[in-house]
């Protein structure tokens, strides 16, 4: 969600049985599901730790969520060495064909 402009649309969402009413200058539709997605991992992770407390229900879901964003993270640095690579190799290729020529 951006912040900027006063082109902000409020959303309602309701987030592990918590109302919130979020502002968005992004589609709210998008911020709709993201609390959704919240929601649904928040619950998930109570359903298995049901003596957690909403603050560490919380913890938890922020730090499962770091966790995929790291791994997404790691992922596309590898996928930009590689195509880096393919980029020097695409160069190296065309240079002797060049060179050849």
């Amino acid at each position: 969600m951006e912040d900027s402009g006063a082109d902000k649309k409020v959303v309602r969402v309701t987030i592990f049985q918590q109302p919130y009413a979020l502002r968005t200058s992004g589609d709210p539709a998008e911020t709709e599901a993201l609390a959704q997605a919240v929601d649904t991992l928040m619950n998930r992770i109570a359903a298995r730790t049901p003596s957690a407390d909403p603050a560490r229900v919380a913890v938890l879901a922020c730090l499962h969520l770091a966790d995929q964003l790291r791994q997404l993270e790691r992922a596309q640095d590898r996928i930009a060495a590689r195509l880096a690579a393919l980029d020097q190799r695409l160069a190296e290729l065309a240079s002797r064909s060049e060179n050849a020529s």
